[in-house]
């Protein structure tokens, strides 16, 4: 007897208080990166051409001018990424007319700060989790880890048929912005990532309604450990971003593609796509032969949202959601490792 699909419940997304405007930043930026703007010119075009006009952060604008520890950094996300979570996950839980106390099983993502315990026993008692509720935090798959939680989400709730899964995926990457550094990197990073969280809610049972997740994939290309993610020193999280990147993507991203539509048999589906800078989407639609421009969704909510890292894709998603999501869906996103994260949905059944 096959197993019934997960079905996603509901989904909810949340940004921290402070907005950024981009203009605002720019001029923050010639400030902060005077010597790099100085010896780089046309680094400051960046601010323009990032396709972004506001970005949301835990912090106020004036935060990063100053000097900031690991203790003090990791004090800022502790105290965000648990307002996040729970502001996320209690929509979602809303949504999906369901009680903290109903969950079974938490998946949470973050790689933009460590915490031990992880962020859902931090706020358990809040939310009102169960004491026996089974929690699953997952580490370190930076911009690929809102399609990440979603495959791990269904694939929890569709081996025990009828449990509840809660995935809520946090970022604060602006919590990494470096004052001390002047890369190329660094510039580019501050010019791209913004805050935000989303939640999920996953069941798997013959009766649920909703947009059904089916196959799952990544592909993990070799010798690709440069092109993202993170170093640490002393002070925090420093940003690695190879320049490579879109060119990487035009060059190898349609093999994986094409081979998980075919596996998940997908006829001519829609995409949806983790939003990393308007390069990025450029190289997406150039590598699997879209119109340039299709990518919409993706690009308003790079507009609006700049690049939040994992919980991106699933803001995109939510518009796709809320303007009546039906047929066939490819959810994916790159991140560390190099790596490509897939997953098919149907909204046939919402």
């Amino acid at each position: 007897m096959r197993p019934s699909q997960s079905a996603l419940l509901a989904l909810a997304t949340a940004v921290p208080p402070h907005k950024l405007n981009q203009s605002d930043v720019a001029t923050l930026a010639r400030r902060v990166y005077a010597r790099s703007f100085a010896r780089y010119p046309k680094l400051a075009d960046i601010y323009v051409n990032a396709g972004i006009e506001q970005r949301f952060s835990a912090k106020p604008i004036d935060w990063f001018e100053g000097k900031h520890d690991w203790p003090e950094r990791t004090r800022a996300y502790l105290e965000s990424a648990s307002a996040l979570f729970i502001e996320a996950a209690q929509k979602a839980l809303t949504e999906a007319r369901l009680d903290a106390r109903d969950v079974d099983v938490i998946v949470t993502v973050s790689s933009t700060g460590i915490a031990t315990p992880s962020l859902e026993a931090r706020v358990g008692a809040e939310m009102g989790f169960r004491p026996d509720v089974l929690r699953v935090p997952v580490f370190g798959r930076g911009c690929a880890g809102g399609v990440v939680g979603l495959s791990l989400g269904a694939r929890l709730a569709q081996a025990q048929p009828g449990e509840v899964v809660l995935v809520v995926v946090v970022e604060l990457c602006t919590l990494a912005f470096r004052a001390d550094r002047s890369t190329k990197a660094d510039v580019i990073s501050s010019a791209l990532f913004g805050d935000g969280a989303a939640a999920l809610v996953l069941r798997a049972g013959e009766a649920d309604a909703g947009i059904k997740v089916g196959a799952t994939a990544e592909h993990t290309w070799p010798a690709t450990l440069d092109i993202m993610g993170w170093t640490m020193d002393p002070t925090g999280f420093g940003v690695v971003l190879s320049r490579s990147l879109p060119r990487f993507i035009e060059q190898k991203l349609a093999a994986p593609a094409r081979r998980f539509i075919k596996r998940a048999r997908l006829t001519a589906p829609q995409l949806v796509f983790h939003p990393g800078g308007t390069k990025v989407l450029e190289a997406v639609e150039s590598a699997l032969e879209l119109q340039t421009g299709t990518l919409r969704d993706e690009r308003d909510v790079l507009r609006t949202h700049g690049n939040m890292s994992a919980p991106t894709v699933l803001f995109v998603l939510e518009r796709a959601v809320r303007r009546g999501l039906r047929g066939q869906t490819m959810l994916a996103a790159m991140g560390p490792g190099f790596t490509v994260s897939m997953a098919a949905l149907d909204g046939a059944h919402g």
